[in-house]
């Protein structure tokens, strides 16, 4: 299923769930190639898309092979059925066989193909909880009671679970068709929300609105502001904590589900920059060696001790992601201290390596995107014949119109004086927009190869 944040979208998980069915969510910015490459890869047979996103499923479905039908949603599609005019012909009543389904979500790409990562239905009956129910769900409260606004594409991990728990629970789902500041306030006040779910450039967003905008609503309401998917630089996520209170609550995991921490916000006011503790398997910090590391040294981030999973029809990629422990990684790289909360750096895969160090584009991501001229900013390594990487800064300004000289060497500047000189990007452009996921992740990868060809 390809589709935008509407009602369809959970009528149909839902009916996946009720059915034995296991579905598989695609992102809605995908191009044809990598559309094609997930339909063929998770062997589906029935594909589902929104109008609006024709182009793409039209090239998509010609690319691929064993799709049995296609059906549209708020709108025609060439060669597609219309779901409204499938359903006014079924019956109203459930079926006699109904199994609990699943989802089967895929890795988001952002340094290669996608991975399915497939988990088997949990249970057969389908008023069985969600299996988060009794952990996750416990921590974050949620209830019959929870008014959930949900801002980001239903398409990814948290916001479909999240969704999927609170109304499971008989909690209420606030979606936005897609986010905006200002209006994602606003409704707060108006449903009275009383948990949310953000990734950090929401909050940078919402923080830059101006002083008027920000004070006007009432979000007395909120008891659990959840956020994740990306670092959230310690600037960004104090001065939440002082407008919103003591109601942030930040976890670390993934598609994979093999290891989640979490913390609220009185504990990491005083483990500031960790993303929690475990709750759900047990942290190891490895190195490349596969030595076990002692507190505050950084390597790769394990989890032992958790539900094992595989990425679908991968069993080479699958095997990678454990070590001879049976311990698996999501790639991310951190460090545990004294307490076992977890820190993490950055992506392994984002590492830069210059003049033989290490150097962690998340740590200078999190300071330029405090910078009041900053709207949003991507750091990356690109070959370099003397140090091996040179490090690129690419600056979203918060006004195009400063996207200057002047200000690329104000920026260079403010960062000398804040960083030591190994970590100062050698090159700072400008760019209009980021190519950022909905889910706040950006699209690095693309980044990356555009500057690497032009080497």
């Amino acid at each position: 299923m390809m589709m935008k944040n509407c009602v369809e979208f959970l009528q149909v998980a839902q009916a996946a769930n009720r059915t034995g069915v296991i579905f598989t969510p695609i992102s809605t910015h995908l191009k044809q190639d990598e559309t094609a490459y997930i339909i063929t890869n998770c062997k589906a047979k029935l594909f589902i898309a929104s109008a609006s996103l024709a182009e793409v499923a039209v090239d998509a479905v010609s690319a691929t092979e064993g799709l049995e039908r296609c059906l549209s949603v708020g709108g025609d599609i060439a060669g597609f059925e219309s779901l409204d005019e499938q359903l006014a012909s079924l019956p109203e009543t459930p079926i006699e066989d109904e199994f609990l389904g699943a989802p089967m979500l895929y890795s988001s790409g952002t340094t290669g193909k996608p991975k399915g990562v497939y988990w088997a239905p949990h249970a057969e009956d389908i008023q069985t909880d969600h299996p988060m129910s009794g952990s996750v769900g416990a921590f974050f409260g949620f209830n019959v009671e929870t008014i959930y606004l949900s801002p980001a594409p239903l398409y990814h991990a948290a916001p479909l679970h999240y969704n999927l728990m609170v109304l499971g629970l008989g909690g209420t789902s606030v979606i936005m068709e897609h986010f905006d500041p200002e209006q994602s306030l606003a409704l707060i006040e108006q449903y009275q929300v009383t948990h949310s779910q953000w990734v950090p450039i929401m909050f940078v967003r919402m923080l830059k609105l101006p002083e008027g905008a920000r004070t006007r609503f009432d979000l007395s309401t909120m008891k659990c502001a959840i956020h994740a998917a990306a670092p959230c630089p310690i600037d960004v996520k104090e001065a939440m904590i002082e407008w919103w209170g003591p109601v942030i609550v930040e976890y670390y995991s993934g598609s994979e589900g093999n290891g989640f921490t979490i913390i609220d916000s009185a504990s990491w006011l005083t483990h500031k920059g960790s993303v929690g503790q475990a709750l759900i398997g047990e942290p190891r910090i490895v190195s490349e060696t596969g030595e076990v590391l002692g507190p505050g040294e950084v390597g790769d981030v394990y989890f032992a001790n958790s539900r094992p999973f595989e990425y679908f029809d991968e069993p080479e990629k699958t095997k990678d992601a454990f070590n001879a422990q049976g311990w698996s990684t999501m790639g991310d790289v951190g460090y545990l201290d004294d307490e076992g909360f977890l820190y993490l750096t950055d992506r392994k895969n984002f590492t830069i390596i210059t003049g033989g160090v290490n150097v962690y584009p998340a740590e200078i991501e999190g300071l330029l995107i405090t910078h009041d001229k900053v709207a949003d900013v991507a750091v990356f390594g690109i070959p370099h014949p003397e140090f091996g990487e040179e490090i690129v800064a690419v600056v979203q300004p918060l006004n195009w119109a400063e996207a200057t000289e002047e200000t690329r060497m104000a920026l260079i500047d403010w960062l000398r004086e804040r960083l030591s000189g190994v970590k100062v990007p050698r090159k700072l452009d400008f760019m209009e927009a980021l190519p950022r996921m909905d889910n706040g992740k950006l699209y690095k990868r693309h980044l990356q190869d555009a500057y690497r060809d032009a080497v």
